[in-house]
Parts: structure tokens; C-alpha cells; sequence
């Protein structure tokens, strides 16, 4: 084995499996302790090795532009240099692999970062490959139907194996579960389904396809979930499913002869690897922010006192609440200013609610100490309790801000605080906003049809 430095800054000629796996090792330890000592010496904050697998962003977890500027902007300096190193280093393992070179993108992908690198630690040089006459894996179906339906049979047992292992041992709904697993089922299925016989790309989106919704068929027939976290879900692992099938169908269609056992090996190893790495995520979820508003046609003072208690709503009529989203009943509290305990009452039970700020006409603010379940899922059965139905979404606190308006108007301001555990982010986010801002509109309307009529 040599190592050579052009490695690390030409993009051109080949790098073998031991080079590799020794140059991202050291640059990996390298940046480590380059990242902890910049971080300890001009910010004077610990950076720990899990610091890496809080979020997306590789060397700048945790951070944004916005919250810590100065670090973030010198952490993503000391990541350009390795940033272009890790890239090149990629695409000379690919060349020297004879996969497609397009695969280096998956560096800089959360989660998916880990499986090109056991990919590339695994597949071997193009030229240390025996040349038989025929194709490879002779074990395998050579018809199309048989080689579908090995495909889709093993994809649908990894997956099912991946999220039971995600979910219900390590409790987590992370980057592994939700962006490394359908990529992997579908570099599998793909990879299977071409194994003997070159075939259209056409037909191995359609075998990936049909492995991703028979899983979610099982998924909701053997309780494992309800339909509508299945259909939150579609967007983002359908296609994340059709990227994974085109990989595995490129990396075939490049290979001759076919099916090393090297390939199939890849997202076996890859799979707890990513799942694994999102146990090591330290320190709490994001906490994000909600506000909506809305003006009513009544002065504070008659306003506010139905913020504080309101009767019962209306039967929702928001497709969105019949799905089986919580949705708010009625509103309750125990005493009066500071220290009173306000119960805001779903359909799925209560939130405890004690009052941290009491300004009359112009703002109650609360915690929430206790959560109900954020939905009732659709299914076949009675009932069913994934884990991500508790503590996985959890309001921290909230608040009602009352602005007088000319003309006797009042502009009231609903806010809710909350974390989620779920990942990515991002995608969550957009789920989980978009449901607090209804949730807060049902509530917010029916306080201004009350305060409108007493106003009258």
C-alpha cells in the first residue's frame, strides 16, 4: 500500500480499498481535533466527536448562521480543504471500482455519506476481478419475473428488519430511517433485479416501487404504523426509493461481469451503520416557533376573556382534523393570574397548561407540562401505539399576545413552542407547522366569533 498526496487534491487516476480507508480515516481524526481545538480556543466551547451527528451539515452541527455567525463561518473554512479532498478521493475509489462516477454527490448527504464509504471500502479494484465467461451469481433467477420478485422479497424484509431496529430497539425516527433506508431498498432491489440479465431502468423504478408499497402495505396490516404517518412519509421515501434504484441500476449496468458479492453486501453493512450512527446524536431537537394572528372587532379587554376560557368548538369541519389530527376541544383553568393551571382540551386529551405570565388585556403565557397523543391513526385495528405517538412531537410553551388596534380592534397572536425528534428537520417541520397553524386558526376563529358577538 502507498499513499500519495496527489490523492487529496487531483481529481484524476485511481485509488485502491487500503489507501482509501487509511486517507479518510486521517482526515477524519485530523479534523476532529482541528475542529475541537478551534472551537475550544476562540469560542470556548466543548466540541465532542457526537458533535458531527446532530445535524445535516457535516463539521457544522448544531449551528446556523444566524444563532453562532463567527463559528459557523470558521468551521465551514476548516471544511472547505477536507470538503474537497473527501470529493476527490471519491471519485478516484469510484474510477478505480469502475462505478458510476456520479455516486461522490452521496459524500456530502447526510447518512448517505455511510453508505458510499462501506461501499468503497468493500467493492474491489475492476481489474483484481476474475473474468468469468458468463455472467455473475449464477445462484440468481435469470427471468425477469423471478428476479422481480427475489428483489422485491429481500428489499421488503430489510426494510421491515430496518424499521422495527429503528423504531421499536433504538427509538429513533432519524436521517437513517427516513432517508438512508429507501435509498438502500432501492439500491438493493435494483441491484438484484439486474443481477443476471441487463434490464431497462424503466422496470427497476417499477420493481423498487412495488417493494416500497408492499412495506407499507405490511406496515399498516401488522400494526406497525397507520396510514396517515405512511402517507407523511411517501414524499420524502419514494424519492429517495427511485434514487437508490437508479444507483443500483447504474452500478450493474457498469459492472461486467455482474453481481459481485461484494455489491450485495453493501446495503446489508451500510443499513445498522446509519441507523447506528443517529444514536449518537447529542444534545436536544430544534426549537421551533409558530405564530399565527388574526384581528378581531372587539377591544382587549372583552378579547381576552375568552382566551383564557373558551367554550366548546364547533365539530371540526378541516379534512385535516377527520383524518385524525388532534384538534382542540375547549379551554379550562383552575385560578386566577400567575400560577393558574389552564387545561386546552383535544381530542386526543388534555394539555396541562400553568400560567407563567398573567399582563391583563395584553398577554398570557404558558408552559406545557403534560402532552396528548398529537394524532388517532387510521387502521384496521382497534388502536394501535407506535412510539413516535409519544414524546416524539411535544409542545413546551405557548402564549396569547393581545395588541389594541384603532377603532377598538385587537390584533390577537397565537404562539406555540415546540420540539420534534424526527428527521430531517426540515421535512418534519413543514408537517408540523402547517398542523399548529390550523390548530391554532380553529382556535383563534372561534375566540373572535365570541368576542365579535359580545362586542355586538
Amino acid at each position: 500500500m502507498k499513499l500519495k498526496w496527489n490523492d487529496l487534491w487531483s481529481w484524476s487516476g485511481h485509488v485502491s480499498r487500503a489507501p482509501f480507508v487509511v486517507w479518510a480515516s486521517l482526515l477524519f481524526g485530523i479534523k476532529y481535533n482541528l475542529d475541537r481545538f478551534l472551537v475550544a480556543s476562540l469560542f470556548g466551547r466543548h466540541w465532542s466527536i457526537f458533535s458531527y451527528f446532530d445535524e445535516p451539515a457535516p463539521g457544522l452541527q448544531g449551528l446556523s448562521p444566524a444563532q453562532s455567525p463567527g463559528e459557523f463561518v470558521a468551521l465551514l473554512l476548516l471544511a472547505l480543504p477536507f470538503l474537497w479532498a473527501g470529493v476527490f478521493l471519491c471519485l478516484k475509489r469510484l474510477r478505480s471500482a469502475q462505478l458510476p462516477l456520479w455516486l461522490a454527490v452521496l459524500f456530502v448527504v447526510p447518512i448517505l455519506k455511510w453508505f458510499l464509504f462501506v461501499a468503497l471500502a468493500l467493492v474491489p479494484e475492476r481489474g483484481d476481478q476474475p473474468q468469468p465467461p458468463g455472467p455473475g451469481a449464477p445462484w440468481l433467477p435469470r427471468s425477469a419475473f423471478g428476479s422481480a420478485a427475489l428483489a422485491v422479497g429481500v428489499s421488503v424484509v430489510l426494510m421491515l428488519i430496518a424499521t422495527v431496529l429503528s423504531t421499536a430497539v433504538l427509538r429513533n425516527y432519524g436521517w437513517g430511517l427516513f432517508v438512508g433506508v429507501p435509498f438502500a431498498i432501492g439500491f438493493f432491489s435494483a441491484l438484484i433485479y439486474n443481477a443476471r440479465e441487463p434490464r431497462r431502468l424503466r422496470d427497476s423504478l417499477l420493481v423498487a416501487l412495488l417493494a416500497v408499497a408492499i412495506v407499507g402495505g405490511l406496515f399498516l396490516a401488522l400494526a406497525v404504523e397507520g396510514l396517515i404517518c405512511i402517507l407523511m412519509a411517501a414524499p420524502l421515501a419514494i424519492p429517495l426509493v427511485l434514487i437508490g434504484a437508479v444507483a443500483g441500476h447504474a452500478v450493474q449496468a457498469t459492472r461486467r461481469p455482474r453481481a459481485s458479492a461484494q455489491l450485495f453486501c453493501v446495503p446489508l453493512l451500510a443499513v445498522p451503520l446509519m441507523l447506528a450512527s443517529e444514536t449518537l446524536r447529542s444534545g436536544p431537537a430544534p426549537l421551533l416557533q409558530v405564530v399565527t394572528a388574526t384581528d378581531v372587532n372587539a377591544p382587549p379587554e372583552t378579547v381576552w376573556k375568552h382566551v383564557v376560557d373558551f367554550t366548546q368548538l364547533a365539530p371540526p369541519t378541516e379534512f385535516l382534523f377527520q383524518l385524525g389530527i388532534a384538534y382542540p376541544i375547549r379551554a379550562e383553568i383552575a385560578g386566577h393570574g400567575q400560577g393558574a393551571v389552564r387545561n386546552c382540551v383535544f381530542s386526543t386529551g388534555p394539555f396541562v397548561e400553568p400560567i407563567t405570565v398573567w399582563d391583563e388585556p395584553h398577554l398570557l403565557k404558558f408552559s406545557v407540562t403534560s402532552n396528548p397523543a398529537p394524532l388517532e391513526e387510521w387502521t384496521p385495528y382497534r388502536e394501535i401505539h407506535p412510539p413516535h405517538l409519544k414524546g416524539f412531537l411535544e409542545s413546551e410553551q405557548g402564549q396569547f399576545r393581545l395588541t389594541a388596534l384603532p377603532g377598538g380592534r385587537t390584533r390577537l397572536e397565537g404562539t406555540t413552542w415546540y420540539r420534534h425528534t424526527l428527521w430531517p428537520v426540515r421535512y418534519w417541520q413543514v408537517w408540523s407547522d402547517y398542523i399548529i397553524h390550523k390548530i391554532h386558526r380553529r382556535v383563534l376563529v372561534h375566540v373572535k366569533t365570541l368576542a365579535e358577538k359580545d362586542a355586538r
